[in-house]
């Protein structure tokens, strides 16, 4: 069986304590690379046991630490260290993103601008931060959802967000091409993590009627496309949106 080896390789996941981020980060260090985990400054202790408890399992293979996606200064001082402990950065996961769901005519200004924010405009200052410290030949994997294709009811600032890092993808692999840096998006259907949890019961019926494969998706599942899009096996792969949804197209 083919086994996808990342020893020596070093991936940044930005908010990777819990859900996609951390099935994303379990299963990298089990393919033996040295993985770097940001969450937020100042959470609750809930995310700080599970950042404690990550650190704890990476051990010398990784950092786990605070920083705020949507600071400049914070993520080049993450990145930075996690150079210093790694030697290099190879791949960068942008994964952190949050939820503020209100139809459009009950959205407030602040539901509107925290989601676009986190989700599209710090994956754009994220990126543009790390490119100094990616080398070349190295992959960016941005997280967009189906959300951004279909656009959900009360949804309207992520699908916006979600859709913008699928357009933010497709440039971007052209102009990393000279680099020679793939950069790619995955757009999960629901999947049962934290957030996809916080989905009413009776929402969740009628989204599972209409995906093909009859359930939901696993963290596992959505962690082994990003591996994938990392690894070797993908060189001539770029500039695209896997959508990793069971089938599910309206």
């Amino acid at each position: 069986m083919l086994e996808i080896n990342l020893q020596g390789h070093t991936v940044v996941i930005t908010g990777g304590t819990q859900g996609l981020g951390r099935a994303t980060a379990e299963l990298f260090s089990q393919a033996g690379a040295f993985v770097a985990v940001n969450y937020p400054p100042g959470m609750p202790e809930d995310v700080q046991e599970r950042a404690a408890e990550l650190r704890s399992r990476l051990g010398e293979r990784g950092v786990v630490g605070e920083a705020d996606v949507r600071s400049r200064e914070q993520m080049t001082q993450f990145l930075t260290e996690v150079r210093e402990r790694s030697g290099a950065v190879h791949f960068l996961v942008n994964n952190a993103a949050i939820l503020r769901d209100r139809t459009l005519k009950k959205m407030s200004d602040e539901d509107w601008d925290s989601v676009v924010e986190t989700n599209l405009s710090a994956v754009y200052r994220v990126t543009q931060t790390a490119l100094p410290f990616l080398e070349d030949g190295g992959r960016i994997v941005n997280m967009a959802s189906i959300s951004g294709v279909l656009g959900f009811f009360g949804q309207s600032n992520y699908a916006a967000a979600k859709a913008g890092v699928i357009g933010l993808t497709r440039v971007l692999s052209r102009e990393l091409a000279g680099r020679r840096i793939n950069v790619n998006a995955v757009a999960p259907g629901v999947v049962l993590t934290e957030m996809g949890k916080s989905i009413p019961e009776s929402a969740r019926e009628q989204m599972l009627n209409q995906i093909p494969l009859q359930r939901f998706g696993e963290p596992s599942e959505i962690a082994a496309v990003i591996l994938f899009l990392c690894s070797p096996m993908s060189s001539y792969v770029t500039g695209q949106t896997l959508h990793v949804n069971g089938g599910w197209w309206g």
